[in-house]
């Protein structure tokens, strides 16, 4: 019996042993480079709620396209946007070829043909873009990075064309295959087509037509301590020590990695040497990376939007922008808060930027109207880096007040060609009243406007009825809105920010002689022409 044990042991041994060598000669090891940085051994506590990556892609603004060169925007978060966004996550993009970006006459598409642009306001890696959208894997398409999507059905064709424009302003990839069809652009016209309008000269500024009724807000803010800092990121807090410069900026350091404080403990930049390598920095990676440091060093405020601070940064950088509701939230220096800031070598975080202070509470909040026509349109003429202006949007700027408050002032901001936000113009005075506006407030509190109820009714119309095109059948469901009304106070304290003269705001058309010379796509010569 022992002996039959003993040979059965062996045996054992022996196929154990063979097993092991037919590893050994046929696997192929790794030859990626394993680095593992102190970042990973920090152990964190929890200090705000966590995102997805597919919560933080999604486009600056959509421009809908009515026809007979009539226009209408809508921003992230309103009713129509997240409609058309949900919508288009559940199509398939598939047989992508590539094209010369000048083989379509996008003047005359624009302006002759019914569609939506989704303008994402800067350079988006298709890898990303891919964990939102359903595209197939284009081996070319999936290395590049674009900027703006377009849908639109040519005139008088039974047919739905798409395509994803490169950031590289010279190509274009059209999606042969997609999953869409005349219903769906009506479908999506039809939220427009009593939308108040937008009117441009170039493709790239749209001025609206009516003012934005927009909401003013004080909000309360609650602050991380920069103990909390201290623990959440550095590998052992009790071995560091503290420097004070004589700006009082306060600084803790454990003689590799630093925490710098800053803004009266409002804002802190944590540095951890990073050794530069020749390898290439991959954005997608960096960005991941970046949102797996954030969920575990801090956590997130609210609603926040990846945005490509550009090719200057070598795909080493990564900023996510804060919103509040469906506006972006800017400042003016010296005030720093909205963003928070990465800078990343192959997926290692070598710099991290954020505001301390995160909104909480209720907010006090008063309707405001941002300016439209002829005295936005004077704004931006007049503006002294006209030249440089890539993109005008309504934005909130952030001021810090008093009793541990923020205010949040609605203004007419623009974005320059290297990518720093500026304000152009403050909104109409307290109290101002408006014959008719273009709502921007978000989902969650419109109030179900005129506009919004025609606009629906002829959106669930169009998906009913409409031509045959390529790919499934489109959804026949519009489904009614079901926006929760809050009460704003119709008063308030006077805006601090270049208050203009409300009779100035009447409604006119933009000048056609403004941009005469203007690059239909990419701004071209942006100096206005002296007609």
């Amino acid at each position: 019996m022992i002996e039959k044990f003993k040979t059965g042991a062996l045996v054992l041994l022996v196929v154990l042993s063979l097993v092991q060598s037919y590893f050994l000669a046929y696997s192929v090891p790794s030859l990626r480079t394993t680095t593992t940085t102190e970042q990973d051994y920090v152990q964190t506590e929890r200090m705000g709620p966590e995102e997805r990556i597919e919560n933080l892609i999604y486009p600056e603004d959509m421009v809908l396209h009515l026809g007979e060169n009539r226009h209408t925007v809508f921003y992230p978060g309103t009713n129509f946007y997240e409609r058309i966004l949900e919508k288009l996550r559940g199509r398939e993009f598939k047989g992508f070829q590539r094209n010369a970006r000048t083989a379509v006459d996008w003047n005359e598409v624009r302006n002759r043909d019914q569609g939506v642009e989704l303008r994402f306001g800067s350079a988006m890696p298709v890898e990303l873009l891919q964990r939102v959208l359903k595209l197939e894997a284009d081996p070319q398409f999936l290395a590049d990075q674009i900027d703006r999507i377009w849908i639109f059905n040519p005139q008088g064709r039974e047919e739905v064309r798409v395509y994803f424009f490169s950031s590289d302003r010279q190509v274009v990839y059209e999606s042969v295959r997609a999953d869409l069809t005349i219903s769906d652009i009506q479908e999506y016209v039809g939220y427009g087509a009593y939308w108040p309008s937008y009117q441009t000269n170039d493709g790239l500024l749209y001025l609206p037509t009516e003012p934005l009724e927009t909401v003013q807000a004080v909000v309360g803010y609650d602050k991380y301590t920069t103990e909390q800092m201290q623990r959440n990121l550095f590998f052992d807090p009790a071995v560091t020590r503290t420097i004070r410069d004589r700006s009082g900026t306060q600084i803790f350091t454990d003689g590799k990695q630093g925490l710098q404080v800053e803004q009266n403990g409002q804002w802190v930049r944590y540095t951890d040497p990073v050794a530069s390598s020749g390898n290439v920095n991959n954005l997608t990676e960096n960005v991941m990376a970046g949102l797996q440091f954030t969920n575990q060093h801090g956590g997130w405020d609210g609603k926040h939007r990846f945005v490509n601070p550009g090719s200057a940064e070598g795909g080493r950088g990564v900023v996510f922008q804060q919103y509040w509701h469906s506006l972006p939230v800017i400042t003016e220096p010296p005030l720093r808060f909205g963003q928070i800031r990465l800078t990343l070598q192959r997926g290692v975080v070598g710099e991290y930027e954020r505001s301390l202070m995160t909104l909480s509470g209720e907010a006090d909040k008063t309707i405001r109207y941002l300016p439209a026509g002829e005295s936005l349109s004077q704004a931006l003429q007049a503006y002294e880096r006209r030249a440089e202006v890539r993109a005008l949007y309504p934005a909130l700027r952030a001021e810090v007040l008093e009793e541990q408050q923020i205010s949040l002032m609605p203004v007419w901001a623009v974005r320059l060609t290297d990518g720093t936000q500026d304000i152009l113009l403050g909104a109409l005075p307290t109290g101002t009243q408006v014959e008719s506006s273009i709502p921007v407030t978000p989902v969650e509190e419109q109030e179900g406007t005129p506009e919004e109820e025609d606009a629906e009714r002829n959106g669930s119309e169009a998906n009913q009825t409409g031509g045959e095109g390529s790919g499934s059948e489109a959804n026949q469901t519009g489904g009614e809105l079901n926006p929760s009304g809050d009460t704003f106070n119709q008063t308030g304290s006077e805006s601090p920010v270049n208050e203009i003269d409300p009779a100035g705001g009447a409604v006119n058309q933009l000048d056609d002689g403004m941009l005469d010379n203007a690059d239909p796509l990419d701004g071209g010569d942006l100096t206005p022409s002296a007609g």
